[in-house]
This record gives C-alpha cells, sequence and structure tokens, in this order.
C-alpha cells in the first residue's frame, strides 16, 4: 500500500485527521523495522539509535523499559519491550534481560526506557541500574553499547554523557 503525503519546507500537513497520523506512524514503523531486522540491517551510531527508539517507546503513558539485542557486528537481533512500570517508575530484573539476551545468543545490548514527564535527564536510579547491568552482562561476556532515555526533545544517551 502506497500512502501520497505532501510535504512542503518540512511541515506536517494539517489536514491529516489523528487516525490518519497514527497510520502514517504505523507503516513508518512498519517500514523501519523491515529495514533495520535484516541480517544487513544496523543502528550505526546514537542519533540513529535514539530516532528509532523515540518512534518506538515516545508515545506511551506510562514507563517502559525496552531492549535492542544486537550481534558481534551491531546488527539488530531483536527488539523487545521487557518491563512495564507507572508513570514514573519501572522495575528493570537484569536477570530477566540477561535470560533474553542468551535466548537471542546477543553479543551486545541497548537499553532503554521513556520519561513520561518530559524531562531526559537520568535520575540516580537509572545511572544504578545501568552500572549494575553492565556489570552483569560484563560477566556473560557481553556489552551494554547505551542507554537510551526517550522524553521529550532528543533523546539523551547515557554513553555519549559518559555515564557507561
Amino acid at each position: 500500500m502506497c500512502i501520497s503525503i505532501t510535504v512542503v519546507d518540512g511541515a506536517v500537513p494539517e489536514a491529516m485527521s489523528c487516525a490518519e497520523e497514527d497510520r502514517v506512524i504505523e507503516l513508518a514503523m512498519q517500514i523501519l523495522d523491515r529495514r533495520l531486522f535484516t541480517r544487513e540491517g544496523s543502528l550505526l551510531n546514537p542519533l540513529q539509535v535514539g530516532s528509532y527508539l523515540k518512534m518506538k517507546l515516545a508515545a506511551v503513558d506510562h514507563e517502559v523499559f525496552a531492549v535492542v539485542f544486537l550481534d558481534n557486528k551491531h546488527q539488530i537481533l531483536k527488539f523487545e519491550v521487557l518491563f512495564h512500570g507507572c508513570i514514573n517508575d519501572v522495575r528493570v530484573h537484569p536477570r530477566q534481560i540477561i535470560k533474553r539476551a542468551l535466548v537471542h545468543n546477543a553479543s551486545a545490548l541497548i537499553v532503554a526506557h521513556n520519561h513520561p514527564s518530559g524531562c531526559a535527564l537520568p535520575s540516580e536510579d537509572d545511572r544504578r541500574l545501568t552500572r549494575h547491568l553492565k556489570n552483569a552482562l560484563e560477566l556473560m561476556e557481553m556489552r551494554l553499547l547505551d542507554h537510551i532515555i526517550v522524553a521529550a526533545g532528543s533523546p539523551l544517551s547515557m554513553a555519549e554523557r559518559g555515564m557507561l
């Protein structure tokens, strides 16, 4: 199915209803998934990773924690939302993350969660979890490449900020 949308100077057409916009977003996510989840698909830089994760997590009205499982060439094996929380908290279990990583035979991971409040700054709990998860993954000979926080504006990369 093809949808024709005319974009002028980067502006979103005003005539689209919410349902039409939702359909376009859904189709864009399907295209992105199809392109990335092939053996050639890979996430190459923090901006690309952040954009992908923002599209996946930004619309969720409660905190969720997701993982992108990667092989040793950083090609995507699987994306999964593993934990659901409430408006300002999500309980994460590193043991479950490691179990899923082993199932997918992942050698590297990118984790992400959203902040529905709109502030992307990591809390002390976010930093502690990141350190704990990184250490646990290293014991299993897996690498934590980044922890992305999705909120209003640009996603925050903890790796880019030196917080990994």
